[in-house]
């Protein structure tokens, strides 16, 4: 990856200027130009290309832009490891990103059905809860298939291999957020949280759920290139660091209020900035950005998948922190970064809910009859993925992972679809399997019928 054209520091800017009158730097500063060019927070590196106003430099043109950022800009309790202080610039671009998310994420106006009835509303948040830990495991090089990871979490059969385990392990963390989302972060929930996140993945074990040591010279580089994109703080600092990262997130809200989701999207960055693990630290970083949400009540964020989002476009994600790291350690560029992805996650599961609604729709329509009435919605749901998957295995445990129920409904639920001759069943081993006939369309019309005599 190409790392980013390093902006003209303020010195550098002042010694082009130094030819300029001050009358003309101050028409420059006056001139109206805002933090932002048409809602974009552009970085100097892709500034440069842009045609500057009239009658000015691209240096001009970026003096007056970092004028105008400097103005607005937040100080943040947190620096980097020469003690350069991050800061970030609340435009009215990202306020109205910031907006959207707090109707959206936390509000519960005009939301999906499926997901506010207790009835069905499980279902999707383990769907969420396969979706983000296999994903995030994939944009940190778990090299399983997606469905070959849902049917391992579903089924509840072992790891195969270290791919497998990355995604196992997320799972449990993301759980593990969800279960302790009243719970102040401190040392030992991080490092339990790592723990969970790396298990049984570490070249060395003991490195599970511990700070990196000093031997280990971590840095965040290409893998297809080898370029250094990123140097933490050495291992000695991590400690006192972790401690102040610790303390701005359970930080007094009345004393400094900071957005909580600008606090969750720091906390993100902060995390993967110091390293401090010697493996897992993009996962126990967006598994911690989750818990924050989570926490301040950002409901519809456990519905969701923002490592989804960021693995379509993964450079985006690397830049967004080069940026930030290039240009005076400005949260901005990756705090606009990482509005879009939760934008687009809660856009995604609205289209996914609405295509799901539509095939319940049909479902519903080729059920409509004294069938509808012996169903329960969880079987409803089965039939619907039937319909579209012929031959498909359905197991007890799967169908309970999926479901957030008992074994024994889960058991009641498929030997009841096979007793209507919905399912056929067959032995696999010790245990019973269900499978999707392929004429199921015509079994549904037949039983209605049966059932109408």
């Amino acid at each position: 990856m190409k790392i980013p054209i390093k902006p003209p520091s303020q010195l550098e800017l002042m010694k082009t200027l130094s030819g300029s009158s001050p009358d003309q730097i101050i028409q420059i500063i006056t001139m109206g130009i805002g933090p932002e060019l048409n809602g974009h927070y552009l970085h100097w590196d892709e500034l440069r290309h842009r045609e500057p106003p009239q009658g000015l430099t691209h240096e001009e043109w970026w003096f007056a832009i970092k004028q105008a950022r400097s103005v607005i800009r937040k100080h943040l309790n947190l620096k980097d490891q020469q003690g350069n202080e991050f800061g970030l610039v609340l435009t009215g671009g990202l306020q109205r990103k910031l907006h959207k998310i707090d109707r959206d994420a936390a509000g519960t106006i005009q939301m999906d059905a499926p997901i506010t009835t207790k009835e069905t509303r499980d279902r999707y948040l383990i769907r969420s809860l396969f979706e983000e830990a296999i994903t995030s495991s994939q944009l940190e090089g778990a090299s399983t298939t997606t469905s070959e990871a849902k049917k391992m979490l579903r089924s509840g059969r072992k790891p195969r291999n270290r791919s497998e385990q990355m995604i196992l392990n997320n799972y449990q963390a993301m759980q593990f957020v969800r279960e302790n989302r009243s719970e102040p972060l401190s040392k030992s929930f991080l490092l339990e949280l790592h723990d969970k996140v790396t298990y049984n993945t570490m070249d060395r074990p003991d490195a599970s759920g511990g700070w990196r040591k000093a031997s280990e010279d971590i840095i965040v580089a290409d893998a297809r290139d080898g370029t250094v994109l990123h140097r933490p703080p050495h291992a000695d600092l991590i400690p006192n660091r972790m401690k102040t990262l610790i303390e701005f997130a359970n930080s007094d809200q009345s004393d400094s209020f900071i957005h909580p989701v600008i606090r969750a999207v720091i906390l993100h960055f902060m995390l993967s900035f110091e390293h401090p693990f010697a493996d897992g630290n993009g996962r126990t970083a967006r598994a911690l950005f989750y818990w924050y949400m989570i926490r301040n009540e950002y409901w519809l964020i456990e519905f969701v998948s923002i490592s989804k989002v960021i693995k379509i476009a993964p450079a985006k994600y690397a830049k967004a922190f080069l940026h930030t790291e290039t240009d005076e350690n400005d949260l901005t560029y990756f705090m606009h970064h990482q509005f879009d992805v939760i934008i687009k996650s809660i856009n995604d599961l609205h289209e996914y809910l609405a295509i799901k609604a539509k095939e319940v729709q049909v479902t519903e329509q080729l059920l409509r009859g004294p069938v509808q009435r012996v169903l329960n919605h969880r079987q409803v749901n089965l039939i619907t993925h039937a319909l579209k998957h012929p031959n498909y295995l359905y197991e007890i445990q799967s169908h309970q992972t999926s479901h957030a129920v008992a074994y024994q409904t889960a058991r009641t639920d498929l030997l009841n679809l096979e007793e209507l001759g919905l399912l056929q069943k067959f032995k696999r081993g010790k245990a019973f399997v269900f499978q999707s006939p392929t004429d199921i369309s015509e079994r549904i019309t037949h039983l209605n019928q049966e059932l109408m005599k």
